[in-house]
């Protein structure tokens, strides 16, 4: 029941493994706070963030608490004792907790959103004066995520113990998705005589640390400089031109007899 409360989408088992691309979202409050309008399980990161930046826009409780953990999904909180992080649970099952917005699969970054920022700026526009803390945890790797998962429960104890003090707090979990590992796969027919050296080349590490580019195609590539579009617009000013000076020769309608020399008596009286 735990992790129920948690993911709130606990029959979706394989939707972790089915969308890497996806992250959990967990938003709870022991202020009560309007329901979601959508209450899919799979929902993109632009409706989540409009639903929970409504929610954050009143300022609802005193203290909040935002916590990052790249690279989790919906599966890895599912642990054998029902809870990876049971700390967290623990949070979740505060009676004091009266309203929850759960997400299991996120689609989309949400990592330059920008909530902490978010929440200050409300709550300065009502004048009241709360307290924002922020943990960036570990991201998980890509083998023994279990024990990393209870690390990084251990680490937010403290910080959920300090929140949960007061009987007035906010706690935010998400994540962002993890770039899947490439582990190139050697053909054994190769010839050995291409691979000399080898024990010299360092070993890929194990964990990829560079930050995943999710933009669009047309986001991250421009394909109309003002060159391109300039000469574009020539080129048609000129192709005009150039059908209109052919529109004119095609239209010329000139005898071949009038190019001919008069040689009859008419043409010497004239002379």
């Amino acid at each position: 029941m735990r992790l129920q409360i948690l993911a709130g989408a606990l029959a979706l088992p394989g939707a972790a493994f089915a969308l890497s691309d996806s992250s959990p979202w967990v938003l709870l409050s022991t202020s009560k706070f309007r329901d979601a309008y959508n209450h899919n399980q799979i929902q993109t990161s632009a409706e989540v963030l409009r639903h929970t930046k409504d929610i954050l826009a009143t300022c609802p409780t005193d203290r909040y608490l935002v916590v990052t953990q790249p690279g989790v999904h919906a599966a890895d909180l599912r642990g054998a004792d029902g809870c990876s992080m049971p700390h967290l649970c623990r949070a979740v099952q505060d009676r004091r907790v009266q309203s929850r917005y759960t997400v299991s699969e996120v689609v989309g970054d949400v990592a330059n959103f920008g909530i902490a920022k978010h929440i200050r700026t409300a709550c300065a526009e009502k004048k009241k004066v709360v307290t924002v803390e922020e943990i960036g945890l570990a991201s998980l790797p890509f083998h023994d995520r279990v024990s990393t998962l209870s690390e990084n429960d251990a680490i937010l104890a403290s910080s959920l113990e300090m929140s949960t003090k007061s009987d007035s707090y906010t706690i935010l979990l998400f994540s962002t998705p993890a770039e899947p590992a490439y582990e190139p796969d050697f053909i054994d027919s190769l010839h050995m005589d291409l691979k000399r050296d080898m024990e010299e080349i360092p070993t890929r590490p194990e964990e990829n640390k560079t930050q995943r580019d999710t933009r669009s195609l047309f986001e991250k590539y421009q394909f109309f400089t003002p060159g391109i579009f300039m000469g574009l617009i020539v080129a048609i000013l000129l192709l005009s031109i150039l059908y209109v000076g052919l529109n004119a020769l095609s239209s010329l309608e000139v005898s071949y007899g009038a190019f001919e020399k008069e040689m009859g008596p008419a043409a010497q009286k004239k002379q």
